[in-house]
C-alpha cells in the first residue's frame, strides 16, 4: 500500500464513517479500485482506532458525564443500543465477513438510501419529538445491528432509527455518535486479538500511522459536521448520493450480464 492510497483510505474512513454513507461500503469500494486484494487487518483497525479518537475528543463532555452518573439511564440506554450489534456480530459473523468481498455492496447503498429516506419521511409526520428511552434507543440499536452489513450506514442507520421512533434530530444523531464508542472500541479489540494472533512479520508503519492521523482528523470535522447539519437539513442528499452510488456498483458489477442478455 502506498502512502498516497493511506491517506485516502484514511480521509475516507473518518469523513464516512460519521456521514450517513457508509464507511465499510466506502472502504471496500476503494480498495476494490486500488487494487489491494490482501487482507489489510492491522490497517483497517488502525483506521478504526484513529476514528475512536476523533468521536471521543468531540463528544468528551458527554463521555465525562456518562462516568461522572454511570448508574443513569443514559448507561442503560448505550447498553441497549449496544446488546443488538454484539448479538448480530455473534450469531452472523461468518455471514458479515463473507459480504465484505463486496458482491452485496450495491444493494447495501440503496438500502441505505431507502433507510434514510423513509426516516425523514415518517419524522416529518412526527409532530411531537420524544426524549430518549428504552424503546427508541433500542430501535437504534437495532439499526446500529443491520449496518453491520457493507454499504449499510452505521451513522445514517441509527440516526435513522431515532428519527423514525420521534426522537429530536440533534439528539438522535449525538446519541448515534455515543454509541459509536463501544461498537468501534469492540472492533479495534477483537481485530487487534487476530493481528496479535496471527503474528504479522512486518507491518508498514508508515502509511499506517498516516492514514490512521488522516481518519482522526477528518472523523472529527465529520463529527462536527454532521451535530450542526443534522439540525437544520434532512438526509435527502446523503440518500440520493448513495442511491446513485449503488446502482452504479450494481452496473459495474453486471455490466457483462446485461451486455449478454441484450445480444
Amino acid at each position: 500500500m502506498s502512502i498516497l492510497d493511506s491517506i485516502v483510505l484514511g480521509i475516507v474512513q473518518g469523513l464516512t464513517e460519521f456521514l450517513p454513507v457508509s464507511s465499510s461500503g466506502h472502504l471496500v469500494l476503494l480498495q476494490n479500485v486500488f487494487g489491494i486484494s490482501e487482507p489489510q487487518l492491522f490497517f483497517d483497525t488502525m483506521l478504526h482506532l484513529g476514528t475512536l479518537f476523533a468521536v471521543v475528543i468531540v463528544m468528551w463532555q458527554s463521555i465525562v458525564d456518562i462516568f461522572r452518573n454511570f448508574f443513569s439511564k443514559m448507561t442503560l440506554f448505550l447498553i441497549i443500543a449496544t446488546v443488538p450489534a454484539v448479538a448480530a456480530a455473534l450469531l452472523f459473523g461468518d455471514f458479515f465477513e463473507g459480504a465484505f468481498a463486496g458482491t452485496y455492496l450495491g444493494y447495501g447503498f440503496l438500502l441505505t438510501a431507502c433507510v434514510l429516506t423513509l426516516s425523514e419521511l415518517i419524522s416529518k409526520r412526527m409532530r411531537r419529538k420524544s426524549d430518549l428511552n428504552i424503546g427508541n434507543t433500542l430501535a437504534m440499536g437495532v439499526m446500529q445491528a443491520v449496518a453491520i452489513f457493507p454499504g449499510v450506514s452505521r451513522s445514517g442507520s441509527t440516526i435513522a432509527g431515532g428519527l423514525s421512533a420521534g426522537v429530536d434530530r440533534r439528539k438522535a444523531a449525538s446519541f448515534s455518535f455515543l454509541m459509536s464508542i463501544p461498537v468501534i472500541l469492540g472492533s479495534v479489540v477483537l481485530q487487534g486479538a487476530k493481528v496479535i494472533k496471527n503474528a504479522p512479520a512486518s507491518v508498514d508503519w508508515l502509511p499506517t500511522i498516516i492514514g490512521t492521523v488522516c481518519a482522526a482528523v477528518s472523523g472529527y470535522f465529520a463529527v462536527k459536521f454532521m451535530l450542526a447539519l443534522i439540525s437544520k437539513k434532512r438526509l435527502y442528499g446523503f440518500a440520493v448520493y448513495v442511491a446513485v452510488l449503488g446502482i452504479f456498483v450494481l452496473l459495474d458489477q453486471n455490466l457483462l450480464k446485461l451486455i449478454n442478455w441484450a445480444y
